[in-house]
């Protein structure tokens, strides 16, 4: 608040300057300007401590430039207590990918990220990772990592190639940690720095693809901030999740969500693109059931029948539309095909036609 009430002091001292130094020679608004400068002498400045905030700084290094080949995934699936979070996913990555994992089906995208870290063995299907590339992984559940009595220096310096002792406490620093930290046991660290210890190890580490399971949990706004710039700059791949809306607009140029059904939905696109579209998909899905309803109940006007059309060539095209809304589509026009004898060519270039009885 101080800082925009300074804002506002400083565009008035401006605009009080710049009359001044216009009118002050000129005689019919010499009284005006000498008003003026009695305001501008009156107007002070608030007084701005600086702030006390602290910023970890947070800086990925891969140690090798990642190649073309980067992971493939070929129809992967898996079955958790008789459900199936992971049904037939298939995808490539590129060099530049930084994807985020979004959606509620949180089981399923833990499950992926512990499949790809090798955690956990898929049921079905395979994936490989590239040559060139080197992983690392910051899991949502992060306890193994810390029950032992290590202390803080210890623990992170056997993830280092380089064991000098001075070496790995700079990685320590820059995630705020000072020198008398270093002796603390990992047991005892809070949520928040658990969270800055498993980042200095991705840090240390010199991986050129991060994975990461809601890394943004425990952090204060500060860490937040540090690691969102850190990833942006990231020249590596990402594969990442998490609740923070701005975190994940700012980062993931690719969006993939793993539905309720185990199913994968990618999208090339930036997470508010992506949210648009499905809201869009969501809203073309209400006003195809109301066409449905009217034709169910006899009215088989051209213009329903027109638009329900429309609606079903943009499914055909992979426009607008959620795989959730190509299932309830695919059923409801097998229905429509039934009992109005409508006929769709499907092909790109063919529009869809009806022939109605």
């Amino acid at each position: 608040q101080m800082k925009e009430a300074n804002k506002k002091k400083e565009e008035k001292i401006k605009e009080l300057q710049e009359f001044i130094s216009r009118f002050s020679a000129n005689a019919s608004k010499s009284k005006q300007a000498t008003s003026r400068k009695r305001a501008l002498e009156k107007i002070q400045l608030d007084d701005m401590r600086p702030s006390s905030r602290k910023y970890p700084y947070i800086d990925f290094r891969p140690n090798r430039e990642i190649g073309n080949e980067v992971l493939m995934v070929e129809n992967l699936s898996k079955t958790i207590d008789g459900v199936k979070v992971l049904d037939n996913i298939s995808f490539t990555l590129g060099r530049e990918d930084k994807v985020a994992f979004v959606g509620a089906n949180e089981q399923a995208i833990t499950t992926f990220f512990k499949i790809l870290t090798g955690e956990m063995e898929p049921d079905e299907g395979n994936y490989k990772w590239g040559v060139t590339t080197s992983q690392a992984y910051f899991p949502k559940d992060n306890t193994q990592e810390f029950d032992n009595d290590l202390t803080i220096t210890d623990w992170l310096t056997q993830y280092s190639e380089i064991k000098d002792a001075t070496y790995v406490r700079g990685f320590l620093g820059r995630m705020l940690f000072p020198g008398e930290d270093g002796v603390k046991r990992v047991r005892v660290l809070s949520g928040g720095e658990k969270v800055r210890c498993l980042l200095s190890k991705m840090m240390i580490s010199g991986a050129n693809i991060l994975i990461l399971d809601e890394p943004t949990n425990h952090l204060d706004m500060e860490s937040i901030t540090a690691l969102n710039n850190g990833l942006i700059k990231f020249p590596g791949v990402i594969l990442f999740t998490s609740h923070d809306h701005q975190f994940v607009q700012t980062t993931a140029n690719r969006i993939m969500e793993i539905l309720p059904n185990g199913k994968l939905v990618d999208k090339i696109t930036t997470y508010d693109e992506y949210l648009a579209s499905d809201e869009m998909a969501k809203k073309s899905g209400e006003f195809f059931y109301l066409f449905y309803m009217r034709l169910l109940h006899g009215d088989r006007s051209k213009l329903a029948l027109c638009y329900i059309q429309k609606i079903f060539k943009r499914y055909l095209q992979g426009k607008a539309y959620s795989s959730t809304t190509y299932i309830d589509l695919i059923k409801v026009f097998g229905r429509l095909v039934k009992h109005h004898r409508i006929i769709f060519f499907h092909s790109k270039r063919a529009a869809a036609s009806a022939d109605i009885a």
